[in-house]
């Protein structure tokens, strides 16, 4: 009887965890290059002396879904989508605390000095925050050279090429602002071989209805959970009865 209530009370917080999980997926149903978390979690052993048969729900770190969104024309020149596998890096933190993180959004724009941004984070390239300079076209080609027409020029000239990075999803985890980082917190290296096109966007990847189905279906689990802890108080109720009698 008790250990079918830890037993209860421990899915029945997991449960409620993949709600939380689910729901924030949902809400970012429209947000450009939004990779979908995927909940994990295991059964634990209760530590020290006499808890042997009761088990605890382990919540483990959110897997993040590295399948593709669809995606869009747009025309827009500072769109730019990943073909296939790969992830943009851009900067976070200031000053001493500089990192890299990566994302698919590729929504980019530029402020009065020519940073092009992700944001409010620079997009990073080879040697660093691309900076453009004055000019009156931008065009990205399939490798991620950033290339810009300067007025009084004929000709496209290459500023920076994009980082690109195809890391393995399964180590990577997102940050507060919802950018992908890896678990180990090392930066990763450039990739040649990603693909990007140019005035287009990928939409997020995550399904609304497969969703919608996921949080019906722990809803059902909630309900059972919450019939096994009713029963287990029952039992636990004429137990004490028997004992008084």
């Amino acid at each position: 009887m008790d250990a079918l209530i830890y037993t209860v009370m421990s899915g029945a917080e997991r449960v409620m965890r993949a709600q939380q999980v689910h729901a924030n997926n949902l809400a970012n149903v429209e947000t450009a290059g939004f990779r979908a978390n995927v909940e994990q979690s295991q059964a634990r052993a209760v530590q020290g002396y006499g808890y042997a048969a009761r088990h605890l729900n382990l919540l483990s770190a959110d897997v993040v879904s590295g399948r593709e969104g669809a995606q869009r024309q747009t025309g827009r020149e500072l769109d730019v989508a990943i073909q296939g596998e790969g992830l943009f890096a851009v900067q976070v933190g200031e000053g001493a605390n500089t990192a890299e993180a990566y994302t698919r959004a590729g929504n980019f724009t530029l402020d009065a000095e020519g940073n092009l941004l992700l944001g409010r984070w620079p997009v990073l390239g080879e040697g660093g925050p691309i900076n453009l300079p004055p000019h009156i076209q931008v065009e990205v080609t399939a490798d991620g050279t950033v290339s810009v027409l300067q007025p009084g020029q004929a000709q496209l000239q290459a500023v920076d090429k994009l980082k690109l990075v195809k890391p393995d999803f399964k180590q990577m985890s997102k940050n507060e602002a919802g950018l992908l980082v890896p678990r180990d917190g090392a930066p990763l290296a450039a990739d040649a071989t990603v693909r990007v096109g140019g005035g287009r966007l990928e939409a997020s990847n995550v399904s609304a209805v497969e969703e919608m189905v996921a949080t019906m279906s722990l809803s059902r689990d909630f309900e059972m959970q919450m019939r096994l802890f009713k029963a287990a108080d029952g039992m636990a109720e004429q137990g004490n009865r028997l004992m008084r009698e």
